[in-house]
């Protein structure tokens, strides 16, 4: 008898750019599978270690907690995953594959980002052994989204092959266009879902929630969902 595949409940939700503990807490009671903590300096979003901490102790273990970092080295990666309880590092430079392999060791997930108008590229998607692809444009000022719209079907073949997260100008209004452009396993959303840089707004992040529950969909998936509870190595 063939065996069933394992179906997952897609896409997956990372609220990021979190900096207070108690909007952390609502965007996990409304549904976010995960919170993304910011180590760029440059970012009006960036956190220091008492912050995150601070940020992660707030939530419940179901929901992942992702250190973004940006041309980071080894060091200072697993200074923070350690130092903060981080279960993930998302990693939006020109980070190399061996730098992934050596935090995958350390049971650390990994989301590298992409780029359809930058670099890395989508086609150097292979090289990286990476629990799941964050994919946005590129084409604001700052790494990440740059609350810029674009063309999310363009990802859509890219995510029949790999975990794709979908990121990039992601608002309560047009997810639901997004998701059925691309197809994601997951969504990252952050400017969209603020009041102003670093703060979220609750009434957004319930409005976008629930707006991906009413076009979520059942797929049969040959990867695990990207966002893993925390307090378990991530190895798979």
């Amino acid at each position: 008898m063939t065996p069933t595949p394992t179906r997952f409940r897609f896409p997956q939700v990372k609220i990021c750019g979190l900096t207070r503990p108690d909007e952390a807490a609502r965007c996990a009671a409304l549904g976010a599978d995960a919170i993304g903590l910011v180590f760029f300096p440059k970012s009006p979003r960036n956190v220091s270690v008492e912050q995150a901490r601070a940020v992660v102790a707030a939530l419940p273990d179901r929901v992942a907690a992702v250190g973004v970092f940006v041309d980071a080295d080894f060091g200072f990666i697993m200074s923070r995953v350690e130092g903060c309880g981080l279960s993930m590092a998302q990693l939006h430079g020109r980070e190399t594959p061996a730098l992934v392999d050596r935090l995958t060791i350390e049971g650390v997930g990994v989301i590298k980002g992409l780029f359809i108008d930058g670099q890395p590229g989508l086609d150097a998607a292979d090289g990286f052994a990476a629990h799941g692809f964050l994919v946005e444009c590129a084409k604001g000022p700052l790494p990440g989204g740059n609350a810029m719209a674009w063309d999310w079907g363009a990802a859509r073949d890219f995510g029949q092959h790999h975990p794709l997260v979908l990121a990039g100008g992601l608002t309560p209004e047009n997810v639901a266009a997004a998701i059925a452009a691309a197809r994601p396993a997951a969504i990252d959303v952050s400017s969209g879902v603020e009041a102003t840089p670093g703060r979220k707004d609750a009434d957004k992040v319930a409005r976008l929630l629930q707006a991906v529950n009413k076009v979520g969909y059942q797929a049969s998936a040959s990867f695990p969902p990207v966002f893993r509870p925390r307090g378990g190595r991530c190895d798979g």
